[in-house]
């Protein structure tokens, strides 16, 4: 199919612009890449092309294995790697970059079982953009929905480029686009540009020290009631408030977007105190708050103990311990339920030096056998 002529006007606009992206698309949409790449002028837009299409090309080029594979926020996750990708090949150069993630289910060869739909994510310094739209089935043939795919990604592309006047899309009455528009926070910017190490900027604490004395890190995705009652537990164990943390970096995934960072602050109330940082790792965390003591259960100090999850080695992770235990950082410990026996402190076997900075809370004291992963998947069923 030929391109659409608004379409071939619209990338000519985004040639023009100074923004360059690099793009990726898996499951469907790699319509997209033709329609930036064939009208003249590609090479002042396009750094970079992808199309990690298999199962397995995905997981290598986000890190891990999404929990869907068309997604909005696997869509986010590939603008995010596409994103960092810009921002390396962009050099010392100081030209606007972009990320561009496209996660479409499209017609195929066989019956699908599920929506047909298109989940698209574009990602700046200063934004994140996403757009889902659910197709009416079986109303147009592949051709036809790669060439939607492509004008819905040209669209958000070009709202990212400041281009404002854009062709209308050719919608079925009832098919309607979800858009969502996510502005960072100042500080969000200085901390995603790693020029600033920890905000809490999301909230105003009058009064309150800028140091805490206790710290709950992890990914709150969602937040449930076990962790508000681990909160609760510690702060009278305590003797003062509990402040959360969230990295916005991971070992293996992409960073958190703009959009996930809203949406993970908000489920605190404000009269909670939360942290975004760049510190995926403990002793990260002990750098940022020393003397505070860190929530976790179990599973999270195995973690703190495994060498594999330090520099490989028993040696680096002895290191790491005591630089640790050197901040004066301890570790309140929960316990969990670890296949079929909840687990506490006392049933670990740790290395001396993470033993010693360790306090644990006994079952009588707390039992929650619920989990972040498993709410995430009863959601979706």
């Amino acid at each position: 199919m030929a391109s659409d002529p608004s379409n071939v006007a619209l990338v000519r606009r985004i040639h023009e612009s100074p923004v360059r992206l690099v793009a990726a698309a898996t499951g469907g949409g790699s319509r997209l890449i033709s329609e930036l790449l064939t009208v003249p002028g590609a090479s002042q837009t396009v750094l970079e092309a992808l199309v990690p299409y298999a199962l397995p090309a995905l997981v290598e080029f986000l890190g891990s294995t999404p929990e869907q594979a068309c997604s909005s926020s696997t869509a986010r996750a590939m603008a995010m790697r596409c994103f960092e990708r810009a921002r390396r090949l962009r050099g010392a150069d100081d030209f606007p970059v972009v990320g561009l993630g496209l996660s479409a289910s499209l017609a195929s060869d066989r019956p699908k079982r599920g929506s047909h739909r298109i989940h698209l994510a574009v990602q700046s310094n200063r934004c994140t953009w996403s757009t889902s739209l659910e197709l009416e089935k079986g109303a147009r043939s592949r051709d036809e929905e790669e060439a939607l795919a492509a004008a819905l990604a040209l669209e958000s592309l070009a709202e990212a480029c400041g281009i404002d006047d854009r062709p209308p899309l050719k919608l079925a009455p009832h098919e309607r686009p979800v858009h969502r528009r996510t502005e960072a926070l100042p500080a969000w910017i200085e901390l995603a540009e790693d020029r600033l190490a920890r905000t809490d900027e999301r909230r105003e604490f009058a009064g309150r020290s800028a140091a805490p004395r206790a710290v709950f890190p992890g990914s709150f995705h969602p937040l449930h009631a076990g962790h508000l009652r681990m909160a609760e537990i510690a702060a009278a164990r305590l003797g003062c408030s509990v402040d959360f943390e969230f990295s916005i970096e991971n070992v293996e995934k992409p960073p958190l977007d703009f959009e996930e960072m809203e949406d993970r602050s908000r489920q605190f109330d404000s009269r909670t105190r939360v942290w975004f940082t760049r510190a995926p790792r403990m002793v990260q965390k002990a750098r940022l708050f020393p003397e505070a003591t860190l929530v976790c259960g179990i599973d999270t100090l195995l973690r703190v103990a495994d060498p594999r999850f330090t520099a490989g080695s028993e040696a680096e992770r002895d290191r790491t311990l005591a630089e640790i235990e050197a901040l004066g950082c301890r570790f309140l410990v929960f316990g969990r339920l670890c296949g079929d026996r909840f687990q506490t402190l006392a049933d670990l076997d740790l290395p001396d030096t993470l033993r010693r900075i360790c306090d644990g809370i006994d079952e009588p004291e707390f039992r929650a056998d619920v989990s972040s992963t498993e709410l995430r998947r009863s959601d979706k069923c």
